[in-house]
């Protein structure tokens, strides 16, 4: 028996002055980020340093338009996976401190 379960689409979130400048940046930080990481590897990146930038400016030009043009439906990523670094980030910080 196949059992399809759909979910609720996610709500448009609230527009407020200076979201979309916001959500620019934050659209074009990330893959920014990701480049920066390639390229200065102290490694050799292969194949890898040749795939990964290209997905990379793609990713960057997905997220723009829906920054831009759809507002309402983007999620600001460094809410999202900020957060978490920078509390892992500061657990690492207070461990270090109390050795």
């Amino acid at each position: 028996m196949l059992v399809l379960i759909s979910r609720s689409p996610t709500p448009d979130v609230p527009y407020w002055r200076g979201r979309r400048f916001l959500a620019v940046l934050d659209a074009l930080a990330w893959p920014a980020i990701l480049l920066i990481a390639i390229r200065t590897a102290p490694f050799g990146t292969g194949i890898v340093g040749l795939v990964v930038p290209s997905l990379a400016l793609l990713v960057a030009a997905r997220r723009l338009l829906r920054a831009v043009a759809w507002n309402h439906r983007y999620r600001f990523t460094t809410l999202r996976w900020g957060t978490p670094l920078v509390v892992l980030l500061a657990a690492g910080a207070g461990m270090k401190l109390m050795s």
